[in-house]
This record gives C-alpha cells, sequence and structure tokens, in this order.
C-alpha cells in the first residue's frame, strides 16, 4: 500500500490531512484572493455542509460546468467531501451538451458559472431542448441567479446551520473504494461516456505523479489545463493538495496571462499540452518577464517534437521536462517519463508505466499496434453502460485504450495514433502521429495536423493543416518537396492548407473530426 492509500484514504481526508499539514501556507491565488491550507479546508467543510443541507445524499452525482477558479475547487471538493460523486462539464460544451452529459449521469445538483466568455451557461442550459428530470438544484456561481436557481452566497448559507460535527461523519462515511468522480472522454469520436474512478485510484494514481514529476512542498503552480479535465483537476489540484503546492489557476488560456502569472506569482510548475509551451517560447515578448522560477514542465501528446523539449531546457533553463500518456479510463495517467531521462526518451516517447499497471501492445516487439493497460488505474466501469465496459475492458482486465503505439525495449510507450485515425494509402498504413512528427521538424512549421482523404487511385493520401512561423513564407509546395525528401511517398501530404490555428478542444486535442469535414 502506498502513503495515499494509507494517510488519506479518501479526498475528503486528503483535503483534511493538507489543511492541517500545511496550515497557513497559501493554497489558492485567485485574482486578489489568497486562501492559506487552513482556509481552504474550513471553505470546503462550509460547501460539504451546504451539499448536506441540500439534500445531497452519498453517490449523488453533482456536476460542475464553470472555468478554474477558486469556486470550482471548492464546490467540487465539498460535493465530494460530502459524498457527491463529481461530474466536471466541459466548459466548451454547448447547451444541449451539457444537458446530455446532466441527464445521462442523472445529476442531482448542478453548480454552474454564471456568463463566461461572453455566454450564458444559465441560459445556455435552459435553451436546451432535454428535459432534467433528476436535477433538483441549480446553483449559480455568482451573486445573481434566476428566481427558480440559487446564488453560491445563498447555498453556501444554506450550510451554516449543519454541525462541524455532522460533516465529518458524512465525510468518514465515504470509502477508499467509493466513486469519487465520473469523467466523460471528450467526445471527439461519439456520444461522451463516463468513466467511473474511485477516491483510491484518485489518490494513489496522483500521489505517484506527484513522486514522478517531483511536485514538492512550497511549489506554485500555474493551472491553465482546464478543471473538468483529468489533467487539471487531479494532477492540478489533488496533486497539489498532495504536497502543499500553491494553486493559481488561470481561466482561459492567454500567452500573455500565462507570462504576467508566471513572473507575478514566481510560477514553478507548468503542466500542458505542447503548443503552450511553444506559444511562451514563440511570445515577442518573452524576455520581458521573469520567468526563472519555472523549473518543473509536464506536457504530453502524441506529437511532442524535440526541439519543443530542447528550448525548454536551453531558453528557459527548465530542470525537468517530462511527458506522459493517459486516457479518462485509467484515471488520466498510463505512462509517465522519469527524471533523468535523456531528451530523445522524453520528446519521442511517453514515458513508462505507471508504477503498479501493466502496458502491452498488441503487436510484434517494435511494432505499432492497439495499446492495452492493466492495473490500479483502470476505470471500474462506464457509468451504467455495462455493454460499454464489456467491450472497453477485457474480462481479465486489460483495457482497450483505442490507441496505437510502439514499446521499446525499455518499456517506453511512443503513441503512433487513434486506431480510427488511421488512414491506408495504397495499401501502406500511415499513422497521422507519426506523419506530423516528421512535418513538425521542418523550421517553418509552429503547429502540424493531418488527416485522410479520399484519392481515386491510392484510396486515401495525407493532407496537412500546417501553422507556420511568424515571418515565414513557407508555401504548399515547399512542404511537399521537403516531405518527399523526408519521409515515405505514401506519408507525404498530397495537399497542404495554411491555418492561423488549428481548431482543439478544451483538453488540448487537435479536432480532426472537424478538419475531417473541412477535407471532405
Amino acid at each position: 500500500m502506498r502513503r495515499g492509500d494509507l494517510e488519506w484514504g479518501t479526498i475528503a481526508k486528503l483535503v483534511r490531512s493538507a489543511a492541517q499539514r500545511y496550515g497557513e501556507r497559501e493554497a489558492v491565488v485567485d485574482g486578489r484572493t489568497r486562501v492559506s491550507y487552513a482556509q481552504l479546508g474550513e471553505r470546503v467543510e462550509r460547501a460539504a455542509a451546504a451539499c448536506i443541507a441540500s439534500g445531497t445524499r452519498k453517490g449523488d452525482r453533482v456536476a460542475i460546468w464553470a472555468p478554474n477558479t477558486l469556486d470550482w475547487i471548492v464546490a467540487a471538493l465539498g460535493a465530494v467531501s460530502a459524498g457527491g460523486v463529481l461530474v466536471p462539464l466541459n466548459t466548451r460544451f454547448k447547451g444541449t451538451e451539457a444537458a446530455y452529459v446532466l441527464r445521462r449521469s442523472r445529476a442531482r445538483l448542478l453548480f454552474v458559472t454564471g456568463t463566461f466568455l461572453g455566454t450564458s451557461y444559465v441560459a445556455s442550459l435552459r435553451r436546451a431542448d432535454v428535459e432534467l428530470p433528476d436535477l433538483e438544484q441549480v446553483v449559480v456561481l455568482a451573486d445573481t441567479a434566476p428566481e427558480d436557481y440559487r446564488t453560491w452566497k445563498d447555498f453556501l448559507a444554506g450550510g451554516d446551520d449543519v454541525p462541524a460535527a455532522q460533516v465529518r461523519e458524512r465525510a468518514d462515511t465515504v470509502t477508499p473504494s467509493d466513486p469519487s468522480d465520473i469523467v466523460y472522454t471528450s467526445g471527439t469520436t461519439g456520444r461522451p461516456k463516463g468513466a467511473v474512478i474511485t477516491h483510491a485510484q484518485t489518490l494513489r494514481c496522483y500521489d505517484l505523479w506527484s513522486e514522478l514529476a517531483g511536485l514538492r512542498e512550497g511549489d506554485r503552480y500555474l493551472i491553465v489545463n482546464p478543471f473538468f479535465h483529468t489533467f487539471g483537476y487531479k494532477a492540478g489540484i489533488i496533486a497539489c493538495l498532495t504536497r502543499g503546492a500553491t494553486m493559481v489557476p488561470q481561466p482561459v488560456f492567454n500567452v500573455d496571462t500565462v507570462l504576467a502569472n508566471i513572473a507575478a506569482e514566481r510560477i514553478s510548475v507548468l503542466p500542458g499540452p505542447p503548443t503552450l509551451h511553444q506559444s511562451l517560447l514563440d511570445h515577442p515578448a518573452r524576455h520581458r518577464h521573469d520567468l526563472s522560477a519555472l523549473r518543473l514542465v509536464v506536457t504530453g501528446a502524441a506529437v511532442v517534437p524535440l526541439r519543443l523539449v530542447e528550448r525548454l531546457r536551453s531558453e528557459l533553463r527548465i530542470a525537468t521536462v517530462l511527458t506522459a500518456y493517459g486516457l479518462s479510463e485509467a484515471s488520466g495517467i498510463v505512462t509517465m517519463c522519469r527524471r533523468g531521462d535523456d531528451f530523445g526518451v522524453v520528446a519521442a516517447t511517453s514515458g513508462r508505466a505507471l508504477p503498479g499497471s501493466e502496458v502491452r501492445v498488441l503487436a510484434a516487439p517494435g511494432e505499432p499496434g492497439e495499446i492495452l493497460v492493466r492495473g490500479h488505474n483502470v476505470m471500474r466501469g462506464y457509468f451504467e453502460d455495462p455493454e460499454g465496459t464489456a467491450a472497453a475492458i477485457t474480462p481479465d482486465g486489460w483495457l482497450r485504450t483505442g490507441d496505437i503505439g510502439v514499446l521499446d525495449g525499455a518499456g517506453n510507450l511512443r503513441i503512433t495514433d487513434r486506431i480510427k485515425d488511421m488512414f491506408i494509402v495504397g495499401g501502406f498504413n500511415a499513422y497521422p502521429a507519426e506523419i506530423e512528427q516528421l512535418l513538425g521538424l521542418h523550421p517553418d512549421i509552429a503547429d502540424i495536423a493531418v488527416i485522410g482523404i479520399p484519392d481515386p487511385r491510392l484510396g486515401e493520401v495525407c493532407k496537412a493543416y500546417a501553422v507556420r512561423r511568424p515571418g515565414s513564407t513557407l508555401t504548399s509546395d515547399d512542404l511537399i518537396a521537403w516531405s518527399r525528401r523526408e519521409m515515405a511517398n505514401y506519408k507525404v501530404p498530397r495537399q497542404v492548407e495554411f491555418v492561423t490555428e488549428l481548431p482543439r478542444n478544451a483538453s488540448g486535442k487537435v479536432l480532426k473530426t472537424e478538419l475531417r469535414s473541412r477535407g471532405a
């Protein structure tokens, strides 16, 4: 048993332990609001009391649809401390998409932001033509709310008569094997499905993540990754609670704000997708900001350019740059590089299996095949979906990830693609991530994505969507000619379309479905 399993057991106990252990150390910085760990513990207990007063029972699903803020942290941890099962909603969702997850999860309570990025989430939800018979209460994380909803302040006041002992008693009824959250898949390949993860899984995985990354007490962690995603909630909030790091949530990715926050708050930890770090390095005003406190970057994607890793270490002098791979169905973490791994391993692979878990590839050694994972990180199943669960998890416990990869002799995993993203060019299997890795080596390419498009002779061929570096005059013919020199002919793009940016969801994944609709 690891420390997390023995000492905390549940997220509520982790919050309680962090409040006692780290006391007056700064826990959260949200704009002008600064909250210590002791104060965070008090706020979470008050939110838990309000959940109990509102009728939340152990096992009830509690949804939250809001950007990264202190209120998100308090509401979510309060709901889980009251025995609720957290259902984070993607902030990019429209009302109908959010309503689908609310209905599918049978959520009884919803915390929702007011207006965010010019959109009223409340109005969006009201416009959705979806009945929500299980949703009993909606709490708006703002000072005003429609008549049939409640404000955050009013909701919290409702729990003032719930004794602290009752809150503690409720929290103590939750066991490590109880579900802590249901993370709905991004839905880029179909209807979202809810992966059920337990308290013990969450704590064990992110105690390990923190250990492998080298997160430590006193670190200051800029959390740009959205809280609705495991990378933001668990590798962010939960990881910080385990180590006593300071959370600095940023609601929207904006490189100018990132630079300002790093300098003003002496940020030392900055996980995020490669595009975040690339935009940081390429920003023309980067040198005006003091980024010297940065010491740890964790990133992950099918393609992490070697040049990006080298630049982070050489230009920003970041001591630790690690890559990792995960998916919601495996608690968000499957493999991770280790501190001390060389540039090539960090850039070309996603590291080795999480301790206590296994990874295999359904192919001959060194060949690409579907990635399977088994161990403590694998979900309990999809929520109320036995057929989907049976299709995803084999009888002997292997999770079929739907991703394609290659294992090297040391057990490092290289992701080559999603099974459905692969296309066949004249009988050859073409893996977009591999082609993107190669195209990303061109000095004038800032970002790249490829898809397969129909071809009368070869069946399918490669089309590239490329973002040029500032000042570049690279043409389609230039890139195609370069590609013919650098890769096998079947991988070479037959078409190149230059774009100002690639479409991505809030988790940083390129929306290949959108690119396919353009290329059709």
